[in-house]
């Protein structure tokens, strides 16, 4: 499709008495195409990474892990984190589904442009959304293990020879380096995804910003 919409705008330029109405309205549906297709992509991906996230949860929620977080005093907290969550998942996913229906139905340049600005933003808040619950639930869990967790108080206990500070700074370093690491997997493929198919976006953007409307 991208060959074909840069052999229509070399015919466009190359005699532009002749083909401007005519290039320009294909140019358009080429583009209109394009940006439906990829914002369907977004659509699908964001239902296929809810269903495998559910589908984790719920062949890795056993007897031991309902325990570990009765534990850690956070078993009626992260049920209301997950159903939160799950509710502002959908909410997205509905957006997504809604901003496709939009494009697709789009029939002017200045309305595809407001469309794909919108998708856009919907999708970095997207991201935004799931990058800050995964750190505030990493912390969390940090917290009550450092609070509760009997194994890490037994190490606690066994290292008072230790240098108080020193102890604790390894620990940070530890669990920054954890974070960071699962961070970092996070994002990166946030943005080899979505950031791939935001790109594609803006570049049709880019496309529309040059012809008249």
């Amino acid at each position: 499709m991208t060959e074909e919409l840069d052999l229509l705008k070399k015919a466009w330029k190359k005699d532009a008495h002749s083909y401007e109405q005519v290039t320009e309205n294909q140019i358009y549906a080429m583009i209109h195409k394009r940006s439906s297709s990829i914002v369907k992509w977004i659509l699908m991906i964001s239902i296929a990474e809810f269903i495998i996230w559910s589908g984790i949860g719920f062949f890795t929620v056993d007897d031991n892990y309902l325990k570990t977080l009765e534990i850690y005093h956070i078993d009626k907290l992260f049920k209301i984190i997950t159903g939160f969550n799950y509710a502002v998942v959908l909410v997205f996913i509905y957006l997504f589904y809604k901003n496709f229906k939009t494009i697709s139905t789009t029939e002017t340049v200045k309305k595809l442009m407001s469309s794909i600005i919108k998708t856009r933003k919907t999708v970095q808040y997207y991201i935004w959304y799931n990058l800050t619950m995964f750190a505030i639930i990493f912390i969390i869990v940090v917290i009550s293990q450092i609070t509760y967790d009997p194994n890490l108080n037994s190490v606690i206990e066994n290292t008072k020879e230790m240098n108080p500070q020193t102890f604790w700074v390894i620990i940070g370093l530890i669990y920054f380096a954890l974070f960071a690491v699962t961070f970092g997997l996070f994002w990166l493929f946030y943005r080899m995804i979505y950031g791939f198919l935001m790109r594609k976006l803006y570049k049709n953007y880019e496309e529309l910003k040059k012809m008249d409307y």
